[in-house]
């Protein structure tokens, strides 16, 4: 399978910022967090994310691949209640802390999986404070888990766990998150400090589950002003979000100096994305994400921590996140997918899985006015909302 190169908005030269160990936190244990075969979480998004990196000579002296190890729980409860904690444990089901729902299913194991990707989250966050290096935590990126409840498919929330770490090495944090849902819990857990910057581009809660993430929620107490949201149009494609981003993510980023960022990655903003009504390709995706590690090398010496997350086509996930891992080693995306790898995917699969450029989908002239009508009035807005805090537009 070839990735075509011509296409203007793709990169045809390595960045010139100076390349940092980056630690992949992978295990075959991550298939273990699985809510059953009708579930759109799938596990094997992860398992060929990662057979496609290492088919494409990922795993060298630049990449360090890393065994994960459980979290403890002293350090679930950094984020966590003690009786939440229990009630994951007890694996039963138990709809006041949000266990056995529909989307949150209880399963045998759920305790240690869950606390598997947490540990990554946690183990990623401690190397960044020792050794000024990045990570990728393929598995991680589990939002919109609260300190008291699960929801939407995450359980203990690692994002807010690694950023509670990071805090311990760094007076200011950035959370980035692009994930076509709001980061709602990450949001939660922060709403009130001064210290951790939160950004999430999704689509908009008039349209898609948690309902929330809308630019008056701007934060409360000394965190008021360092909460940001962007929330995206029904069908706004990679033009809108290129938009959207340059407008608001890099002054942010001059304005708050960060010491290190953490950016969940996931790719469920795609056109063929069963869970959302979005029109991202592959190559706004990882527009994105290159434009994260800019920004990320440029104020925060490059200390970044990648999280995966949504993301429920098969043919997607896998290409998007091993594109990840080339954009942060620096490298240009390949041209050509490994025969060996398309051969397993479409046996494991049933369909060839989906390449760079994919076709930007076109909409009619009258949903791309309701667009940009909406999309004017969020960016008009938002700015006015910070503005009246902090003065940064």
């Amino acid at each position: 399978m070839r990735r075509a190169t011509n296409d203007p908005s793709i990169e045809t030269t390595p960045r010139s910022n100076p390349i940092i160990m980056i630690y992949l936190y992978y295990s075959e244990k991550f298939q273990n967090y699985n809510f059953g075969p009708e579930h759109p979480f799938n596990p094997a998004r992860l398992m060929l994310a990662y057979k496609l990196m290492e088919e494409e000579g990922l795993m060298d002296g630049l990449t360090c691949s890393v065994e994960p190890q459980p979290a403890s729980v002293e350090d679930l409860q950094r984020v966590h209640t003690q009786e939440y904690i229990a009630s994951v444990q007890a694996e039963e089901p138990d709809l006041a802390f949000g266990l056995g729902s529909d989307d949150t299913p209880v399963f045998p194991g759920i305790y240690e999986a869950s606390r598997l990707l947490a540990g990554s989250s946690i183990d990623a966050a401690r190397r960044i404070i020792a050794e000024d290096c990045s990570a990728f935590n393929i598995g991680g990126g589990l939002h919109h888990a609260m300190p008291t409840q699960a929801s939407g498919f995450c359980v203990f929330d690692d994002p807010a766990l690694a950023i509670s770490v990071l805090k311990e090495g760094f007076e200011r944090i950035l959370y980035i998150d692009i994930d076509g849902h709001h980061g709602d819990g990450v949001q939660q857990i922060f709403y009130e400090d001064f210290d951790v910057l939160t950004i999430s581009m999704h689509e908009s809660g008039v349209y898609l589950f948690p309902g929330t993430g809308f630019i008056d929620e701007i934060g409360a107490g000394l965190g008021l002003g360092y909460s940001v949201n962007i929330p995206m149009p029904m069908y706004a494609g990679d033009e809108e979000y290129r938009r959207a981003f340059e407008e608001i993510v890099p002054r942010l980023f001059e304005w708050f100096e960060p010491q290190a960022v953490v950016a969940q990655l996931g790719v469920d903003t795609h056109y063929s994305d069963p869970l959302t009504t979005l029109n991202m390709t592959l190559t706004g995706y990882t527009y994105l994400v290159r434009r994260i590690i800019e920004l990320t090398g440029q104020h925060a010496g490059g200390r970044l921590l990648a999280l995966g997350g949504g993301g429920y086509n098969m043919e997607v996930v896998p290409v998007a996140w091993a594109s990840v891992l080339h954009l942060l080693r620096g490298e240009i995306l390949p041209e050509y997918l490994p025969p060996y790898w398309v051969e397993f995917f479409m046996n494991l699969v049933g369909r060839e899985p989906l390449t760079l450029p994919d076709i930007e989908i076109k909409v009619g002239s009258e949903t791309k006015k309701r667009i940009n009508a909406e999309l004017d009035v969020t960016l008009q807005g938002l700015k006015e909302k910070v503005n009246e805090i902090h003065k940064v537009f």
